[in-house]
């Protein structure tokens, strides 16, 4: 199948947090698609995943995105699958649909490890944030060179629903307008 399936996808969303996103380039662009991807993995019942790079120095998740407490993975290495604890949540077959900041470092990593290991990923372009946006073009463009499939919020969330006539369809529509 070439389009996301909600049956075998989880979300993974990587370093929103309150003492980085003041950095990032178009930091409120980026957190509102991560928020419309929360909601959406909510509304539609998929895993997601949420990680915060050494928490202490950088804080929590920002609080626009509603996690539960807890929630979140703390982790030191930038590629989350070097740390046990998150290899373990993210183990199995489910394809990644992955997002978050920075893009060049930690989403990279992550990414082009998952890819090491043989996972299907797809990049929320319109998710990934830098603080510079020459940094966060050249990470997408590294990451489809190998092997990550780049899309877009609405991309994700239509693929998802796969149809008008999902049942879910309704309650996702004010995610889309």
């Amino acid at each position: 199948m070439l389009t996301i399936d909600p049956a075998r996808s989880a979300l993974l969303m990587i370093d929103y947090q309150a003492r980085l996103m003041p950095a990032i380039d178009q930091a409120n662009l980026r957190l509102a698609q991560a928020a419309r991807l929360i909601r959406a993995a909510e509304v539609l019942d998929l895993p997601r995943h949420v990680t915060e790079q050494n928490p202490a120095k950088l804080g929590g998740t920002v609080s626009d995105l509603d996690l539960a407490p807890g929630e979140a993975l703390a982790k030191m290495d930038f590629d989350a699958t070097r740390d046990p604890a998150i290899a373990a949540a993210l183990a199995g077959d489910h394809a990644l649909v992955v997002s978050g900041c920075e893009a060049h470092v930690c989403v990279l990593q992550t990414v082009l490890g998952l890819r090491a290991m043989g996972r299907q990923v797809y990049v929320v372009a319109d998710a990934c944030g830098s603080r510079h946006e020459a940094n966060r073009q050249a990470a997408l463009t590294r990451m489809a060179l190998h092997g990550a499939e780049v899309v877009t919020t609405e991309m994700v969330l239509f693929e998802w629903l796969g149809t008008a006539a999902h049942p879910a369809f309704k309650a996702l529509m004010p995610l889309i307008k």
